[in-house]
């Protein structure tokens, strides 16, 4: 198995994987592209490269080794690597897409990994943008019903906690997609979270973990200001389009790199749904 390993989503980020977009577009099976189809053409593949090519640029500024997934022609939304397989402090899971246009995604990644799983979803459906590993020894994961189940959350919240690991099953409307588009970490103890729609309870407990949170309107998180991507050491991923949110963070000390994702974001993805983290040091 190679030496991958994740034990939070705050340390230093080593090693990502991402996937070029040269099949992406725009497919209606969420709400947030089903508004953008409604009033935009189709993206033209020099300009989702040239967004695709800043994330990279960003990537790299920050000291990232970037790992690349060939894409396929019929799976055009492959580019968001987050859910297909995450990776823990035992080694990668290999997920269960619930979308049938995502479902042939688990090969490629089969083959990046070469076949070497910690463990392998098989109850319900897990997807990588619903699981956050908040700090070493306490995970979230977000069940909506359509994205991720209650079985799919159960079954991988069960594998952690085999290990010792504390784990809330937060659950949520499937109108948002993923835990990602309301909720990410940006260092330790410092998240995103949209306020208006998470549940108090939940907010309460990261509280109870020394977790805070910089409040993103529900505006805002629809259009992915939550989905940002922490590399560690004071400095985060966040989409140029995020203008009041990045500010919030430069004001909290972090360097922000901004790049221009308003494509990707259109169709219902940001920074933290185009990276899978392969290598975090803690």
């Amino acid at each position: 198995m190679a030496d991958w390993t994740v034990s939070s989503e705050t340390g230093v980020l080593t090693d990502v994987l991402v996937c070029p977009p040269a099949h992406y577009r725009w497919i209606p099976t969420n709400s947030i592209v089903r508004r953008t189809l409604a009033g935009a053409q189709q993206p033209s593949a020099l300009a989702l490269a040239a967004q695709h090519g800043e994330l990279v640029d960003a990537l790299r500024q920050g000291g990232v080794r970037v790992h690349v997934l060939p894409p396929e022609p019929h799976l055009p939304y492959m580019v968001y690597t987050r859910d297909s397989a995450v990776v823990t402090p035992w080694g990668a899971v290999l997920c269960q897409l619930e979308r049938p246009q995502r479902r042939g995604e688990y090969a490629g990644v089969m083959d990046f990994h070469g076949g070497a799983f910690w463990r392998k979803s098989s109850a319900g459906t897990l997807e990588g943008g619903d699981i956050h590993i908040l700090k070493p020894g306490v995970a979230v994961v977000g069940a909506s019903g359509g994205r991720t189940d209650l079985a799919g959350a159960e079954q991988f919240a069960a594998w952690l906690r085999a290990e010792g690991w504390e784990v809330r099953i937060e659950v949520f409307d499937e109108h948002f997609l993923h835990l990602d588009v309301l909720f990410c970490m940006a260092a330790p103890g410092l998240a995103v979270a949209c306020l208006d729609v998470l549940d108090a309870h939940f907010v309460a407990w990261l509280a109870a973990q020394g977790i805070r949170c910089i409040d993103v309107p529900y505006r805002d998180a629809m259009a992915l200001g939550c989905n940002i991507l922490a590399l560690g050491r004071g400095r985060v991923v966040s989409a140029r389009g995020s203008g009041a949110l990045n500010a919030a963070l430069r004001a909290e000390g972090l360097v922000v790199l901004d790049p221009d994702l308003s494509l990707f974001t259109a169709g219902g993805g940001g920074p933290h749904c185009l990276t899978g983290p392969l290598r975090r040091e803690e």
